[in-house]
């Protein structure tokens, strides 16, 4: 068997010094290539158009000529194969939720650290959603009322079985997947004591008293992820 291939990513941000700095910082990432970098999100397309594969899109929201949001919407309409990860500040809700209805997969604040790149690219080139530390219960917030059409990948509050918050439904899902709590936070950007919470929450929502139930449940409702 040959080495796994790396992840392909495009960095979007239209200050320099920022770009060439995350270009810099995945660099030290073993798993992760970067495939070009743009300073709006109109280069960023046309970068997908000329390269042969990319996996992944850093997008940052705010970029001249072709913002953040419009651009997230042009490549997962035109190129559903790729995953855009948001960059945000985390201080308004609007272009948050521009981009979760636009289908963006992932979302970081500009702060995030090398290991919290490192894992939200791996899990949205996985097919994963990803939520950093410092946005998740903000995104999580949004999701009820995200406008239509219905965010691509994110089911509404509504729409989960028993009940289930966005994240405690995560919980289940990850549960299933034979993730242990400390593993769970970990993948999550949460505490143990968070992921707790969640999964009393949940248990009790759905009517369980454990993993094993807990599982055969998540199982049963689609919510069980594959093991990674």
């Amino acid at each position: 068997m040959g080495e796994p291939r790396a992840i392909r990513v495009i960095v979007v941000d239209d200050r320099e010094a920022v770009r060439d700095g995350l270009v810099a910082l995945m660099g030290l990432l073993e798993d992760v290539e970067v495939a070009g970098s743009a300073a709006d999100g109109a280069q960023a397309l046309e970068l997908l158009r000329r390269l042969d594969r990319v996996d992944v899109v850093l997008m940052d929201l705010n970029t001249p000529v072709l913002g953040g949001v419009e651009a997230t919407r042009r490549i997962t309409g035109n190129h559903p194969d790729v995953a855009v990860v948001v960059l945000t500040t985390g201080s308004d809700d609007e272009p948050i939720a521009g981009a979760l209805a636009a289908g963006a997969r992932g979302f970081l604040t500009k702060d995030a650290g090398r290991g919290e790149i490192g894992v939200a690219l791996r899990a949205v080139a996985a097919g994963q959603l990803t939520f950093g530390a410092g946005v998740s219960s903000q995104v999580a917030s949004l999701l009820p009322g995200a406008a239509d059409p219905v965010v691509k990948g994110l089911p509404r509050k509504e729409g989960l079985p028993g009940g289930l918050t966005a994240r405690e439904a995560e919980v289940l899902g990850l549960i299933a997947a034979g993730l242990s709590n400390g593993e769970i936070a970990a993948e999550l950007f949460i505490g143990e004591a968070t992921v707790k919470t969640h999964i009393n929450n949940a248990f009790a929502k759905i009517g369980v008293r454990n993993r094993v139930q807990a599982t055969r449940y998540a199982v049963g409702h689609g919510l069980a992820r594959p093991p990674r």
